[in-house]
């Protein structure tokens, strides 16, 4: 199995999955890491990064805030949410690993940042669905 998290430099669950500029990827075999690595992604928006988690067989994400369009991508590329995670990327894998980290697939971006706005029953966080 191969779980994504969405990265920052702090070693911390990267907060806005569109504008995520790098992702750990964990190898797990019996329920254990036995690898991990630092992706670089070459791009920005919700449909350039769910393509690139399809194209590396990422079987999970682990990420912050995420919106719609990124959740329907990422289900098309059959892989599976954990949103509105925070804190260490390594943490919020041993979580996983151990049960204890909750599943929500909803999209949940409730941050604002410059003219964004998020409404009630939509996303809209400067992108649109691809």
């Amino acid at each position: 199995m191969k779980i994504a998290v969405t990265y920052d430099n702090d070693e911390n669950v990267f907060q806005h999955f569109g504008h995520t500029e790098h992702f750990k990827v964990y190898e797990v075999e019996d329920n254990k890491v036995v690898s991990s690595r630092v992706l670089s992604s070459d791009g920005e928006g919700h449909s350039a990064l769910a393509q690139l988690l399809e194209n590396e067989n990422i079987d999970k994400l682990i990420c912050g805030g995420i919106g719609g369009c990124a959740v329907n991508a990422l289900g098309e590329a059959g892989i599976e949410i954990f949103a509105g995670i925070s804190g260490n990327a390594d943490k919020a894998v041993e979580a996983f690993l151990n049960g204890s980290l909750e599943q929500t697939t909803s999209p949940n971006c409730s941050h604002h940042h410059g003219e964004h706005h998020h409404h009630a029953g939509g996303h809209s966080c400067g992108h649109s669905c691809h």
